[in-house]
């Protein structure tokens, strides 16, 4: 009896009248399954949308209520030949570590088979070996063969399963004609052994399966790092919250326990857990995280609060707004995976290849075996002449197109203190036309500074560094990195949200608010040249400072974005950050396009506009709000300094104080397209040639091993031009910065 399949408890009903169902599916190798999957999901009846995010392998599919159950869906996808299960992140992220670790084993046995097998090709070609008789030959063969069928039956499990799996359901992948390749040249060599030839094959079928396990393992790894680091969004979630009774009393509760119109405390150094209303209090927020904005915002009464915000120095009571789902901080999540789901849709070069190459090679094969039999050939003649012509057009060189290039040219940009999180990088930056940047972190300097440091008194400015020692304001900050002493005060008194204060040689010192530190005129005045900027007061007895802090710019980015622009890119700027905040670094670096206050919506909006337009988007930012913009453009790159979320969902992440890795990952990523494109078009004319040559039995198996082993040869030295000429990775110390028009913000 057959067991019926009950999935209703991970069915989310919405409010549209959908069901919602996310399922894990196992058995996915390239990005060409998503259309299979998707397409073959969208054929049932009912079905409104189906997405299969590549880099988690997570489909989330969505249908009218009643017209199918979750069990139809599956058996759906495993009637496509795939395996399916309810999502759950620890499950998932178990079966991807085991699947690392097996491709890992094949990797390692290949490499050890393909390096002995090679030692004994080596010891009978070898002219230093004169003497190698017949049957020191056979023996080294039969060697060789010992070696190379017990590796290749264990380092092309990978291979094997998937070509059949495929097979099994009347479908072909690239996978199929390495396996025929495969088994089809051990094949001959097993029989050329046994008669005694003088060449065999197996160290070529060995190699060919140690760069295609390379290839394979390293898309792996990428794609579990990314997930590893963007699927945990817990960090910056409170799981607990303190809420407020009728009776006034505070119960500890779980953050999912509350709902719309509680009242919650927010005590100083907690993180808050809902969206809000703040009822009560007044407090300083660090909205990094949510926002993207760097200043600590001050809040009282009326003012809105997102999860995710760090509550700084005071106690707030809040009227929840929003708990758990429809949080801002959810809308993030939500938008990151619709997002990432979008781009896992894009195909990659070598996989629009492969998609065509499979049937043809079959067809150039089977056409060969028939037409020498046609002609009177015996079938031990035909099938020889088959197997030549699969193995002259075994997709080595085609398998190589495009990972060589894309391990030369990984290598420059680390030159150039670029990281790469994915592998499709290259093709998809090299048609980009629009560059958008985040602000703040990413135009400016992840640290603030003091601007004004020439035009105070060294012996105060000193002072003032000392005292700001003990503070925990960022603005302080900035104040204690410009002094040489970095020895604090004694006996500093700190109080919340105004500053801090001590007695130094019986007079007493301020550090804070102009208000705290009676300097309110002399703020203003200074301010009244920089509105931008944030001020931090000082006095010391009779003696007051007023010191000026903003980010600056990077050092080059106005000569960066100059030399963007003259290449014919069309650069903007999306900021979180206010208005006013965003208008001065337009400015500076000439960019005539710009919005400020943009939440992580308005950035996805704005990105689908120019999508829509036909534009191909490069977006650079490093705050938690720009994640899902940078999973939604068609490129991405952050800065080391972003969040940990935003570096997951960028495709690269640059190095250093400088925003030349941008300039440099452009384009060295064109270098690495040309030479993509040109490395399969070598691929394709090496088969003109060779296919005819083969069909016409003037190439024999040995003939097309060494031509196969050539093709590869050249694609590979062909790929090491994409080396150029790129600059050294950037210093780890930080480089001092030109100081130029900019403001606090994101």
């Amino acid at each position: 009896m057959t067991e019926a399949l009950d999935l209703s408890i991970f069915v989310k009903r919405q409010d549209d009248g959908t069901s919602h169902l996310d399922l894990a599916i196992e058995g996915i190798d390239c990005a060409a399954c998503i259309d299979e999957i998707e397409g073959g999901l969208c054929r049932l009846p009912g079905i409104v949308d189906a997405r299969l995010n590549y880099t988690n392998h997570r489909l989330a599919v969505e249908w009218r209520d009643g017209t199918l159950s979750p069990a139809q869906v599956v058996d759906e996808v495993q009637r496509l030949g795939y395996r399916a299960h309810p999502f759950r992140s620890r499950l998932v992220e178990e079966e991807e570590t085991r699947r690392a670790q097996w491709l890992l084993k094949c990797l390692a046995v290949a490499g050890f088979a393909s390096m002995n097998i090679m030692l004994l090709a080596v010891s009978v070609w070898s002219g230093n070996v004169t003497d190698i008789t017949p049957e020191t030959r056979d023996f080294f063969h039969w060697l060789a063969a010992l070696i190379a069928l017990p590796a290749v039956a264990y380092a092309g499990q990978p291979f094997f399963q998937s070509a059949m799996n495929a097979l099994r359901n009347r479908r072909t992948n690239m996978d199929v004609p390495i396996v025929i390749g495969v088994l089809l040249a051990l094949t001959v060599s097993v029989a050329e052994t046994i008669n005694s030839a003088e060449h065999t094959y197996f160290d070529s079928v060995v190699m060919l399966l140690f760069f295609l396990l390379c290839g394979r393992y390293l898309d792996q790894a990428m794609r579990r790092k990314t997930r590893a680091v963007a699927s945990n969004l817990a960090s910056f979630r409170a799981e607990v919250a303190h809420r407020v009774e009728d009776n006034g009393e505070v119960v500890l509760v779980p953050t999912a326990a509350l709902k719309a119109g509680d009242r919650v405390l927010v005590r100083p150094g907690e993180r808050i857990a809902v969206d809000g209303l703040v009822i009560s209090g007044s407090s300083e927020l660090d909205e990094s995280l949510v926002t993207g904005e760097t200043a600590h915002r001050a809040v009282r009464a009326d003012s809105h609060v997102y999860a995710g915000s760090m509550n700084f120095n005071g106690t707030l009571t809040l009227l929840v707004t929003a708990a758990g789902k429809g949080t801002l901080l959810d809308e993030v999540e939500r938008l990151l995976e619709n997002a990432a789901a979008a781009k896992s849709r894009y195909v990659r070069l070598a996989d629009r290849v492969a998609k065509v190459y499979a049937p043809v090679v079959h067809t150039a094969a089977a056409v060969t075996a028939l037409t020498w039999i046609a002609n009177g050939s015996s079938v031990h003649d035909a099938l020889i002449t088959a197997i030549a012509v699969l193995i002259i057009t075994c997709p080595c060189a085609l398998a190589l197109a495009v990972p060589v290039v894309q391990v030369v040219a990984s290598g420059a940009l680390f030159r150039a203190g670029v990281f790469l999180n994915t592998g499709d990088v290259f093709e998809r930056l090299a048609k980009v036309d629009t560059i958008v940047f985040d602000k703040t972190g990413t135009l400016t300097l992840p640290t603030m500074s003091v601007i004004n440091a020439r035009d105070i008194e060294p012996a105060l400015l000193e002072a003032a560094s000392r005292l700001a020692l003990s503070s925990h304001h960022p603005l302080a900050a900035a104040v204690a990195q410009i002094g040489q002493d970095r020895r604090p005060y004694d006996d500093v008194i700190e109080e919340p949200g105004r500053g801090v204060r001590a007695i130094v040689d019986g007079r007493e010192m301020r550090l804070g608010s102009p208000t705290f530190c009676d300097a309110v005129f002399l703020a203003q005045k200074a301010t009244s040249d920089a509105p931008n900027a944030s001020v931090i007061a000082f006095s010391w007895a009779d003696k007051q400072a007023a010191l000026l802090v903003r980010q600056a710019l990077r050092p080059d980015a106005v000569a960066v974005v100059a030399d963007l622009r003259e290449r014919g890119f069309d650069c903007r700027i999306l900021s979180g950050d206010r208005p006013e905040a965003v208008a001065p670094i337009a400015r500076a670096l000439d960019i005539a396009s710009w919005r400020g206050g943009c939440k992580p919506a308005d950035k996805i909006e704005a990105l689908d506009a120019l999508k829509a337009e036909g534009r191909r988007v490069l977006m650079v930012g490093d705050g938690l709000n720009d994640a899902p913009a940078l999973a939604a453009a068609h490129v991405s790159l952050s800065p080391i300094s972003a969040a940990d979320l935003t570096q997951a969902h960028a495709d690269a992440v640059f190095l250093g104080d400088r925003l030349k890795p941008v300039q440099d990952t452009i384009e060295i990523s064109r270098r690495a397209h040309r030479l993509m494109r040109q490395n399969l078009s070598i691929a394709l004319v090496y088969n003109l040639i060779a296919v005819p040559l083969a069909f016409l039995g003037y190439v024999t198996p040995l003939v097309a091993a060494l031509a196969m082993s050539g093709s590869s040869t050249i694609v590979t030295l062909n790929a090491l031009r994409a080396r150029g000429r790129t600059p050294a990775m950037p210093q780890a110390k930080p480089i001092p910065s030109r100081v130029v028009p900019a403001a606090q913000g994101a």
